[in-house]
């Protein structure tokens, strides 16, 4: 069996400009994690970076509130855009608990994430979640479910191409890969994207699985480089135009892709250093 048959995420990450990219962010996180900042307060680091990411995942899925908005407000329950924002600040909080489930069974922190960004249907409300998606969380949407995903306009793949390609990418990931972590995170966040596996909040898990690849890898432990952020200030227009590169499946789309993330992450990063220089000067 070829090396790219056995390990077909490793034969991603020698896509030209792939290792450029990853080369790249490897070191932007080392300096980040260098930062004298971090040996004392790391802990802060790590929930402004999951409060940030929550706010910039929520506007990439059009609810685009001001960070300030997002720390002040308790109250979570009310319009759609207010629930889109309450899931992203669930997953964010909830992202880093499952990484041992995740290494064993990345099904189950998928349905997970699902559950906890629809968190209660019963709180909704009248213009909440219905019987029928309330029937629907936590599992793969079924044929005829409508999908509620707002960004991504690309054609829907059936309900048993979606369970045969998500058993499919769980087997890469519990196989293990050779593969650098901005290449693994990248796959999973633009699979997932792909098939909108959920009624609801799709994108919002694709993005909360991201972090999670990035994380338990070990190239972002504490989770302070926030892809979602850098996702978010390149633009909802770059972000769509980089995922059709990875829906094309061509070398050139899917390194296209993969360089993408990478620019996210890296910006994550500044976001984080310019947190911890405002720690420093006692400004934040």
């Amino acid at each position: 069996m070829s090396t790219s048959a056995a390990d077909p995420l490793a034969a991603l990450g020698a896509l030209p400009g792939v290792p450029d990219a990853v080369e790249s962010v490897r070191k932007a996180v080392d300096r980040v994690y260098g930062h004298r900042v971090m040996r004392r307060r790391s802990s802060e680091i790590t929930s402004e970076a999951a409060l940030r990411g929550a706010r910039a995942s929520a506007a990439l899925a059009g609810a685009d509130w001001a960070l300030e908005e997002v720390r002040r407000r308790t109250d979570f329950s009310g319009d759609a855009e207010a629930r889109t924002v309450g899931a992203a600040l669930r997953l964010g909080a909830e992202a880093g608990q499952l990484l041992s489930i995740w290494r064993q069974s990345p099904l189950r922190v998928l349905a997970r994430l699902h559950l906890v960004a629809a968190g209660d249907p019963g709180e909704a409300g009248e213009a909440g979640v219905s019987a029928v998606s309330a029937a629907a969380v936590g599992r793969p949407r079924q044929d005829g479910e409508a999908v509620d995903e707002p960004l991504i306009r690309a054609p829907l793949p059936g309900a048993a191409e979606v369970v045969g390609r998500l058993e499919g990418l769980a087997d890469l990931l519990i196989a293990g890969s050779s593969a650098p972590a901005l290449v693994t995170a990248a796959v999973v966040h633009g699979e997932l994207l792909a098939l909108r596996p959920f009624t609801t909040y799709s994108g919002l898990v694709a993005r909360a699985a991201e972090r999670i690849v990035l994380i338990g890898s070990g190239l972002d432990p504490k989770a302070i480089c926030p892809a979602e952020v850098g996702h978010a200030e390149l633009g909802r227009e770059a972000y769509v135009a980089a995922f059709d590169g990875y829906l094309s499946g061509t070398p050139d789309g899917m390194a296209a892709w993969i360089a993408h993330c990478g620019r996210a992450v890296e910006l994550g990063v500044r976001e984080s250093t310019a947190v911890c220089e405002a720690l420093q000067r006692g400004a934040a």
